[in-house]
């Protein structure tokens, strides 16, 4: 893939089409070569993002499937896009947003424990167990998503009568008119208004699921729902104590989204290798868009200066967010 004018990624062979009404016909592996020698250029740049982001005191983590071609088996096998993610401007925090991609060719546990080696803070994630295996093992403290909670409960809202889940609802709808109200506010502020307005809905909540689970069928979607709520109730509840912490994972969830909808075009990585070049440049131009920079003119702008001999001790000058005050490469509203 190459990346386009307007900040998303195009498959190949429109790129190749817009070559081509140029009167300019080039393979796609033609194509596939220059972007495989542009993310071998840009590698030590995202590998420095990645460090940069494992420095903060609070990331959110996820992932998502990267079909990737097995040419061995003649179909494509599912690796996976681990995404880490910093955006601190709900709670003023001065550090710029950005997110990092890395490829790994399956799920399992080590994957994120290798990936964030040196990473001591709070990591706000989904329920996937993984991530208690990495807090056990590198003493990082989990951070739970409220919006994976509401998901099951309005899943079972909405097909049919459901008092107990549509209740269950309500309450966390209080949790997020809250939220809307102290958004932007700094992380004290946000800590106090939770401490005086939130703290009473979760305290509350938490008797009211325990007695629902004990009044109902143990093999119901809505008690499978009660138990993933109450089993991560401590990283759930982390929000109410400090103002940095979001009251969902949200901010890594719409950095996963492009990657998403660009399986849709793309359909498959050519290779593992492929993947990581995948990982390497969407990590960047997802970053430039955080920013507010505009994503072409700045890969442009970095891969002139790397092989240009840019020298890798000022590494961080090409970080996307070094860009945000120039103005020739900021992105059109």
């Amino acid at each position: 893939m190459l990346v386009s004018k307007y900040a998303d990624h195009l498959p190949l062979y429109r790129q190749a089409q817009i070559y081509a009404r140029q009167g300019i016909n080039l393979d796609r592996s033609t194509l596939a070569g220059w972007v495989g020698r542009a993310a071998w250029h840009l590698r030590p740049v995202h590998e420095r993002l990645l460090g940069k982001l494992k420095s903060s005191p609070k990331l959110f983590a996820d992932e998502t499937t990267a079909p990737v071609l097995d040419p061995g088996r003649g179909k494509t096998k599912t690796g996976q896009l681990w995404a880490y993610a910093r955006d601190d401007r709900p709670w003023e925090g001065s550090d710029p947003p950005g997110v990092a991609y890395v490829y790994a060719p399956d799920r399992k546990a080590e994957r994120p424990i290798a990936h964030l080696a040196g990473f001591t803070g709070i990591l706000q994630v989904d329920g996937y167990g993984g991530y208690r295996v990495l807090a056990d093992k590198s003493g990082v403290t989990l951070a739970f998503c409220w919006a994976h909670v509401r998901r099951r409960f309005y899943e079972l809202a909405a097909a049919g009568p459901a008092p107990i889940a549509s209740e269950a609802l309500r309450r966390i709808a209080e949790l997020y008119k809250i939220e809307d109200a102290i958004r932007g506010r700094s992380a004290n502020e946000r800590r106090a208004a939770r401490q005086e307005k939130s703290a009473s809905i979760i305290a509350a909540l938490d008797p009211w699921l325990r007695e629902k689970l004990g009044l109902i069928s143990q093999k119901t979607k809505l008690a499978e729902a009660i138990r993933y709520t109450l089993s991560r109730w401590e990283g759930l509840s982390r929000f109410l104590d400090d103002g940095r912490i979001e009251i969902d994972s949200n901010v890594v969830e719409r950095s996963i989204r492009p990657i998403a909808l660009n399986r849709k075009n793309a359909l498959f990585a050519g290779s593992d290798g492929g993947a990581e070049h995948w990982a390497v440049i969407a990590s960047l131009i997802e970053t430039c868009k955080l920013n507010g920079v505009e994503p072409l003119g700045y890969l442009a702008d970095v891969l002139t200066r790397i092989v240009n001999g840019h020298p890798n001790s000022q590494i961080d000058d090409l970080l996307p967010w070094v860009y945000i005050n120039k103005l020739e490469l900021k992105a059109v509203a």
